[in-house]
């Protein structure tokens, strides 16, 4: 995949874990932040996804620009959030983290779609995609919701 839009991220992900496997903060943001110019290229449709991973990001990469040093990796972040029982909070980076590896989910599912399945619209791709990923997380209103369906920046 040199030279197309996913080989930066394809390159980053080679420098997440650390020699004794530990998921390092920095590369792993900025793995995900290669992502997001990808996502744009899908146009207004995903401007939703793109906004929620943007946003997930910022808040993992501001908690560990208020020290570097202490969260190195992305298990400290974790840890101290558990420790101090704001894991939970839906502002906390743990729940930040967790909906942001979710929508990698998704997306690694999308791209999985739309290789696999060429003869697919858009929406139905993006609708497989949901339904084996978000769904599940999403309350009522979210999954009876047409997410992607009848949107025309998806036809192909």
């Amino acid at each position: 995949m040199e030279g197309t839009v996913f080989a930066p991220a394809l390159e980053g992900i080679k420098h997440v874990k650390s020699e004794k496997e530990v998921m390092l903060t920095k590369p792993f943001l900025d793995a995900c932040k290669h992502i997001l110019p990808v996502i744009e290229k899908f146009g207004a449709a995903m401007a939703l996804v793109k906004s929620d991973i943007g946003g997930n990001i910022t808040r993992l990469e501001n908690k560990y620009l208020s020290n570097p040093t202490k969260y190195t990796n992305l298990y400290s972040m974790v840890q101290e959030e558990v420790e101090a029982k704001t894991a939970k909070g839906s502002s906390s980076c743990t729940n930040g983290l967790l909906w942001l590896t979710r929508a990698m989910d998704f997306l690694v599912e999308l791209f999985r779609n739309l290789l696999e399945h060429g003869d697919w619209a858009m929406s139905q791709a993006c609708s497989d995609s949901y339904s084996e990923t978000l769904k599940k997380y999403h309350g009522w209103l979210v999954s009876e919701f047409k997410f992607f369906g009848g949107n025309e920046a998806f036809s192909r």
